[in-house]
């Protein structure tokens, strides 16, 4: 018996929203289907389990505290929610954190989805993207976030010719969605949409 499967029956998950014993997020907590958002940044479509408030806010949270099971939880749904996006995907692409938040969690949270969904589904993925700017997008202000640029880089030897769907965990002015196009598309790819957990209105 694996070690995974003796750990789950002793200390079984419990929900990060309500505490249920069942998953790190419970189908009851996880925003319903109609919940989904879709729109657009310039001619990016990208979408979204839900908006970023609830039980989904709390999930996000959860994992960029170091909660690597809701993780798999989240990158799960994204799987069943958006396997219409998924399927005709050629390379999956995460939107890296900085250094010091990914040395503060241990992991990089839109890495850590796009590997689980590259385990359960098989996409190919690639971190190619690299930030540069050693500040994050959190506590800025919308004026500050819109106005950043510049912060991410890849090498053009291997996006050139992909076709790339980009993953990351929220979507609040779009400004770093925006970034990455930009530069892989630079870079000789081409950014077919995006796919976040959570879009804040």
């Amino acid at each position: 018996m694996r070690l995974e499967t003796i750990l789950d029956y002793l200390f079984p998950a419990a929900c990060v929203a309500c505490g249920a014993i069942s998953s790190a997020i419970c189908d009851t907590c996880l925003p319903p289907p109609e919940a989904i958002q879709r729109f657009t940044l310039g001619p990016l479509r990208v979408v979204a389990l839900g908006t970023y408030d609830g039980a989904l806010r709390r999930a996000i949270l959860a994992l960029k505290r170091g909660r690597r099971d809701v993780g798999v939880a989240l990158a799960n749904a994204l799987r069943q929610r958006f396997a219409a996006e998924l399927q005709p995907c050629r390379v999956l692409v995460p939107v890296p954190t900085t250094a010091a938040r990914r040395a503060e969690r241990g992991f990089d949270q839109a890495a850590l989805l796009a590997r689980e969904l590259e385990r359960s589904s098989g996409l190919a993925v690639l971190e190619i993207l690299l930030q540069t700017a050693g500040d994050a997008q959190r506590g800025r202000s919308r004026t500050a976030r819109l106005g950043a640029r510049g912060r991410f880089r890849c090498s053009a030897a291997v996006a050139r010719g992909l076709e790339i769907v980009l993953l990351d965990d929220v979507a609040t002015t779009g400004a770093t969605l925006r970034d990455c196009r930009a530069v892989l598309e630079s870079a000789g790819a081409r950014v077919t949409g995006g796919i976040v957990l959570a879009r804040t209105l």
